[in-house]
Order: C-alpha cells, then structure tokens, then sequence
C-alpha cells in the first residue's frame, strides 16, 4: 500500500489480489525494500519461497529473482547487493540483482548458537562497511 503522508486513503501497488502463487499475487509476505536504481519494490514472498521484484510505475505483475529461498528479511546495500536472510536455511546470502547464485554471507552452517550460526534468520541490516 502506497499512502501519501496525511492522505486518508492509499493505493495497492504489490498484490492486493488475494494470496497465491501467480505473477500478481503473494503468500505471506515478509519484507519489502524499495530499489531506488531501477525504481522498483523488492518482497520477500515467504509463503511461495521466492523474492519477487515489481516496479513501482504500472506494477501490475511481480517477477521472481530469487526462488527456493525461505526468505524473511531483505536489505539492499549502496553498491545494489540485495541481502536476504533465509530462515530455513539458517544463513544470509549476497546477491547480485539479475545474477542466477548468490554467494553466503553469514550463517550457511546449520541452526545453532555457535558465532558462525544462526537459529533462525529474521531482518536483516547492511551498514556503510557492509557489516
């Protein structure tokens, strides 16, 4: 929903068609990040295990840049690196916007407490030192 600041009312501009698995809808999104480059929304689309990338002009159908991913959080750093924290695999990995593989970041070493570990991977934040 794209709402301007004290409107009463706002605008659908990702899914607003029920939940599902096709080009226009999402499953239980997680999180949402705006590309300034290339003037597009990112979600995470949890339920269908999927980042999906719409634009934010006419966006009437997302387009799936990430699949098989257990996607919770995004974050997109200054050099266009897209970020995504997988839940299910415990790891967060780095990608390159229409590259076909990331490359693991943090975690990747199964669910536990140890400093190369996660239990679980939620939000995430990439600083100016991509720390």
């Amino acid at each position: 929903m794209k709402r301007k600041c004290n409107s009463t009312s706002g605008e659908v501009v990702v899914g607003g068609n029920e939940s599902g698995n096709s080009t226009n809808q999402l499953y239980c999104p997680t999180d949402v990040i705006v590309d300034k480059e290339s003037d597009c929304l990112i979600n995470s689309d949890f339920g269908n295990k999927r980042v999906v990338q719409w634009p934010c002009r006419y966006g009437i159908c997302g387009q799936t840049i990430i699949r098989n991913v257990g996607c919770w959080g995004l974050a997109m750093n200054d050099d266009g690196y897209l970020y995504v924290g997988d839940y299910k695999k415990h790891e967060v990995m780095r990608w390159k916007l229409g590259d076909t593989s990331g490359i693991i970041v943090a975690g990747g070493n199964g669910r536990g407490n140890r400093l190369d570990q996660f239990s679980g991977c939620f939000y995430i934040f990439v600083d100016n030192d991509q720390s």
